[in-house]
């Protein structure tokens, strides 16, 4: 940690939207209904796709686990931005700031290469049907998720302790309402290019890489489907594909118009907005759009609760 960091180590105050008091309450019952959904949505898609042995397929293994890490990622925020926005208090510990900094990094890399993954998982079952089940194994599945993880663990680790390691000065005030990278890097009292052209570089290659994959396997995906013969056949690859073709547009393109664009084109409020949009607005839509539109998951989710009812 830098030598001028100490007055930082008694915690971060995390300005959030305190220049606007009314707007605060009103986000505080938004956040808390959206983070609601998140955790019943997430979690009933997370049972009914266990509990239902149709469900036990490659395609509900990954969205498993995108659940999963949608009630992880917006527990690692949701609960300390309330506290901040329900009082006068704005101080987030230090502890607490690192370990949101790192985990925040680490789940939002794993969801962009989670998506890429799934998208795979779609090119093979639509392409290569006969052979699915044989390509997209359990053992193969396991292994690309423990890849996915640990992948982007190392990017967290690296990104991150780059950054705590600026000296601040004593600057402890981040322009936030959660301990994000580009508002760390802002308080620093050095140059910050280098740590901000890495930043730059490992955008490239955690957020373009992985959509330029899925780009790819949809362009494969859209020509098997034009080949297919059946309407029917169509129809059920257009479903099947729709709801993470969705998922993909909504979180890519809030991600692309926040970061990979220069640091100064964007107002300070509008940056918190988007963060706000992609780190509680899209986990609560995730579920939604992906029961919407299938079917297996809507007799999941209804045998579920047929269960729970039956049981009280």
């Amino acid at each position: 940690m830098g030598q001028n960091n100490d007055s930082s180590l008694n915690g971060f105050v995390l300005l959030g939207f305190s220049d606007h008091p009314k707007l605060e309450m009103v986000l505080s019952g938004v956040v808390t209904i959206f983070y609601l959904i998140t955790l019943v949505g997430n979690i009933a898609i997370i049972l009914a796709s266990l509990l239902d042995s149709r469900l036990h397929t490659p395609m509900y293994f990954f969205l498993r686990n995108l659940s999963f890490l949608d009630l992880c990622f917006t527990t690692s925020i949701i609960p300390q931005m309330l506290v901040n926005l329900w009082g006068p208090n704005k101080t987030i510990a230090f502890v607490g700031c690192v370990i949101q900094l790192y985990v925040y990094m680490w789940l939002g890399s794993i969801e962009c290469l989670l998506l890429a993954v799934m998208s795979y998982d779609r090119f093979i079952a639509i392409c290569k049907p006969l052979h699915y089940l044989v390509i997209m194994n359990p053992h193969l599945c396991l292994k690309m998720i423990i890849t996915v993880w640990g992948i982007s663990l190392g990017c967290s680790l690296a990104l991150c302790s780059l950054t705590l390691n600026l000296p601040r000065c004593g600057n402890n005030t981040l322009n936030h309402f959660l301990c994000e990278l580009p508002a760390m890097i802002k308080i620093a009292c050095v140059d910050t290019t280098v740590v901000e052209m890495s930043v730059f570089a490992l955008g490239i290659v955690f957020v373009l890489t992985p959509l330029f994959l899925i780009l790819i396997s949809y362009g494969y995906i859209a020509r098997a489907v034009l080949r297919m013969k059946s309407k029917a056949g169509q129809r059920k690859a257009i479903n099947t594909c729709g709801s993470h073709l969705t998922v993909v547009s909504i979180f890519y393109g809030t991600i692309i118009y926040m970061y990979l664009q220069p640091g100064n084109s964007t107002s300070k409020d509008q940056g918190k907005f988007l963060t706000l949009f992609y780190t509680i607005f899209t986990p609560s839509l995730n579920p939604l759009i992906y029961t919407l539109r299938n079917k297996d998951m809507k007799e999941a989710l209804k045998k579920l609760i047929r269960v729970d009812y039956e049981s009280t």
